[in-house]
């Protein structure tokens, strides 16, 4: 991770909302990181650099929905690589892949077009944030399905108490942690 002080800048933007939205839960905001055009740069520029470094052999950016479509086709147009993203059931055309995955209070299911990801493609997935990992698990079996490799999972924010990275069977990073 960057030691030079620009992820401390990117933090200090993201705001805390107790009890929202619903007591008992600390709401972490990454909005106001994208109200400020020089913090949702250098947070772009930590993204690209990271994958750069570690998943130099992607070839192809998956974003959740729908914070990670903020993010997603930014890092995948300036990494020169494609972007497709993985939306809740119902809102993509055409042969999907779907997964359905638990929720805090019932289900929910997450689809990919077929011919968005390519077998043996190497994929990182993208998001805003992981909690209890649900969505993010459901997004791995989907990228699977497909044949392809998710190398990376990539989050901005990681809510470290509720363990979500331990559903996941591929790596995980987080930028920030909570």
């Amino acid at each position: 991770m960057a030691t030079d002080g620009r992820l401390e800048e990117v933090k200090a933007l993201i705001t805390a909302h107790h009890d929202f939205p619903k007591k008992g839960v600390c709401f972490r905001n990454i909005f106001p990181v994208l109200r400020d055009p020089k913090g949702f740069k250098t947070l772009c520029d930590l993204m690209v650099e990271h994958i750069q470094s570690k998943c130099s052999n992607v070839e192809l950016i998956v974003g959740l929905d729908s914070r990670g479509f903020l993010f997603g086709p930014i890092i995948a147009q300036r990494l020169n690589i494609g972007f497709a993203p993985v939306r809740k059931a119902g809102k993509l055309p055409g042969e999907k892949f779907k997964v359905s995955y638990s929720l805090e209070y019932g289900q929910d299911s997450f689809e990919i077009e077929k011919n968005s990801v390519k077998p043996g493609q190497k994929v990182v997935i993208i998001d805003d944030l992981i909690a209890t990992g649900g969505s993010m698990k459901a997004a791995c079996e989907l990228i699977e399905m497909a044949g392809a490799d998710v190398v990376e999972c990539y989050l901005v924010i990681e809510l470290v108490d509720l363990k979500g990275r331990d559903k996941i069977n591929k790596p995980v990073t987080s930028l920030i942690q909570y």
